[in-house]
């Protein structure tokens, strides 16, 4: 252990409140993103007298690791009382000047705890991370104020993140009322096919036999998994770049900034804004718009329709929409002129929509090496 490190053990304690007398109705579970959610669960019927009561400043974990990938189920409670499934394991800390509990949960929050959940979990017909293995954990505690100070900056972080966020959210409300305002009157456009918006293009994916195809800086290439659950409005690069010699080598197709990019399968209808040269694998069906019609309006009408264009899906392994399809699914086309003010309007929204999406970004990475800042202490 090092100089500075200590045994979780000597500052918590287990406790086990059972909900004997109802008194607590409040249901909620841990998720592995760390964080306590409501339940999902169908309680008809469910006696819950045995249900663990949690108090706020309390942790709640699940000590069952195999079923949750890399990921332990473990958060704070920060609102008020609530149950929670006898299956959890739940603890306090003795004393919160010794030991201050969101120090420690951003200490839980780190890549490399997950890993070592997983590496200490042990058990024949599932992996279990018990209450002993728990209090073996060693974590730098350096003194209150340096704790408090620590969090107060997580903190800062986290609100000025939420803020942009918040920001972005009202000026897609102010965007999506310009849509309805422009293409809610049908004097505005005429019907036609989405192959009337711009060119329908595939991706393709390089072969993953040869490792030397994917690269950290390189073509911009973009899977699904680079935007579900990202939030994000504008997309640069996805997490690997490909080779010249891998783009190639198969039928992806390099796409010009502008391009709105639209998911075609695992999952249908996540929608994109590529701000630079990108090609994609095979999850997407993207859309450059032509000239007259702009990226603006392909955009809000590709999230507007998704219900419609996932009605069109097919597939047995799992549902797609392929390429022929979505050119010929109904659209409106906008008139020129319209969607010319419909795009002088957006242009300057987007821009600080982008601005901001940036400052997320910058915001996101400042706070991951915060909680990696804690390890080196």
């Amino acid at each position: 252990m090092r100089s500075n490190y200590k045994t979780l053990g000597q500052f918590i304690r287990k406790v086990d409140v059972r909900n004997k007398d109802l008194s607590v109705t409040r249901l909620l579970g841990v998720s592995i993103s760390k964080t306590f959610i409501e339940s999902i669960a169908n309680t008809v019927g469910t006696d819950f007298h045995n249900y663990k009561v949690v108090q706020k400043g309390q942790f709640a974990y699940g000590p069952v690791t195999s079923r949750n990938g890399d990921k332990i189920s473990i958060a704070l409670l920060e609102e008020d009382e609530c149950i929670i499934s006898s299956s959890y394991s739940i603890f306090e800390i003795v004393d919160r000047h010794q030991l201050v509990p969101e120090y420690l949960m951003l200490w839980f929050s780190r890549p490399e705890f997950d890993r070592y959940v997983r590496y200490k979990s042990h058990g024949s017909v599932r992996e279990i991370f018990d209450w002993d293995e728990m209090c073996k954990v060693e974590l730098p505690v350096p003194s209150y104020e340096e704790q408090l100070e620590i969090v107060n900056n997580y903190k800062t972080i986290s609100e000025r993140i939420e803020l942009k966020k918040k920001i972005n959210d009202n000026l897609e409300a102010q965007l999506y009322g310009f849509y309805h305002r422009f293409f809610d009157n049908p004097g505005n456009s005429v019907p036609g096919l989405i192959s009337d918006l711009g060119e329908v293009v595939g991706g393709a994916t390089p072969s993953t036999d040869n490792p030397e195809y994917f690269c950290d800086d390189g073509i911009a290439w973009i899977s699904p998994k680079d935007l579900t659950g990202s939030g994000l409005k504008f997309i640069y690069r996805g997490e690997l770049c490909i080779t010249e010699s891998a783009y190639n080598s198969c039928s992806t197709k390099l796409m010009p900034a502008g391009t709105v990019l639209f998911t075609s399968r695992a999952p249908v209808g996540t929608v994109a804004i590529a701000m630079n040269d990108i090609c994609t694998n095979q999850g997407f069906k993207s859309v450059i718009p032509k000239e007259e019609i702009g990226t603006a309006f392909v955009y809000y009408f590709l999230k507007e329709n998704k219900q419609l264009i996932e009605s069109h899906a097919s597939g047995t392994t799992f549902m797609e929409v392929s390429g022929n399809v979505l050119k010929s699914i109904p659209a409106i086309v906008p008139k020129p002129e319209v969607a010319s003010r419909f795009t002088a309007i957006c242009t300057p929204l987007f821009h600080e929509q982008r601005q901001n999406e940036l400052e997320i970004g910058r915001l996101q990475e400042l706070r991951q090496t915060l909680i990696s800042s804690i390890s080196s202490r």
